[in-house]
């Protein structure tokens, strides 16, 4: 799943694309839908944006803004969605239903610019908003802060009063904006802290250690994303994990196996030595290591 600094990345290549510092702005010729599930709202048509020129390029969270005149589209990538952008995007129409292609947006100016929004797998949850107003977008609307924009008095005091697991912490939007399932095992690695350990019980210099690893790491992957193009992004993603992806493989600080637990749709890994004092940790039902 892209997550923050990955849509960072997107973004400012985007933004290099449709709206360069010299040159004039990218103009919309067309969009299309290569399925009708990912576009979750129906108030302004995507004909809408046909002719109109892109104003800017940013994101919030997980999500990818795309500003117009007087618009935003809007899009989430989900667990499988991808960007894919062409020079000479294809002229030909999509059918819907048939092949990976969700979305397709091709520019009048500079011809022949445009992207797809792609999504493998059969289970499709991209998501694609056209609004007016971003805080339209129900899970925009939800996001709790920037996970960079929280300093260290205001994240210790979070998550003194989260009473659920350090990861499932960092994971939720509602409460941090924009860490996902793999960013938080490298923030949780760079910690020294279980994925299991409850939040509201961590002390004053755990709460510290994670949060400059949470600053760090998020740091270091922007930098890493940065003026990467889009087809680069994923796998300089996976080059930069510590531990997330890396089940058996030894930790490259101490020299430990990296272990995984599983769960119905997601899996964790995690480093015995450098987070549970050597102890492996059972399924998530069963296990007795919370700390």
């Amino acid at each position: 799943m892209p997550e923050m600094p990955e849509v960072q990345g997107l973004a400012q290549f985007l933004a290099s694309k449709l709206v360069p510092d010299s040159g004039a702005p990218a103009r919309v010729r067309d969009v299309q839908l290569g399925s009708f599930a990912v576009l979750k709202t129906a108030e302004i048509p995507l004909s809408a944006v046909s002719s109109m020129v892109f104003r800017g390029v940013d994101r919030r969270g997980k999500f990818l803004i795309l500003s117009l005149e007087g618009v935003h589209l809007v899009m989430h990538l989900a667990r499988a969605g991808w960007l894919r952008w062409s020079d000479t995007i294809p002229d030909t129409i999509l059918r819907p239903g048939k092949g990976p292609i969700a979305l397709r947006l091709r520019c009048a100016e500079p011809p022949g610019y445009g992207f797809d929004v792609t999504e493998a797998g059969t289970r499709k949850s991209a998501a694609v908003y056209l609004v007016r107003d971003v805080l339209e977008v129900p899970g925009v609307s939800r996001l709790g802060p920037e996970a960079l924009d929280v300093g260290e008095d205001q994240f210790t005091s979070m998550l003194h009063a989260h009473r659920s697991q350090v990861k499932g912490a960092l994971r939720d939007q509602s409460f941090i904006a924009g860490i996902g399932n793999a960013y938080s095992d490298e923030i949780l690695h760079a910690a020294r802290l279980s994925p299991f350990a409850i939040a509201a019980k961590l002390n004053n210099d755990q709460l510290v250690a994670l949060h400059h690893a949470m600053h760090s790491v998020l740091g270091a992957a922007i930098t890493a994303a940065a003026g990467k193009p889009a087809k680069e992004l994923k796998d300089a993603k996976r080059r930069e994990m510590k531990v997330h992806g890396r089940t058996g493989e030894p930790c490259p600080v101490c020299g430990d196996t990296v272990r995984e637990v599983s769960f119905a749709d997601s899996a964790l890994q995690y480093c015995p030595t450098c987070q549970t004092g050597g102890k492996p940790l059972a399924d998530r039902r069963t296990s007795k290591f919370l700390k």
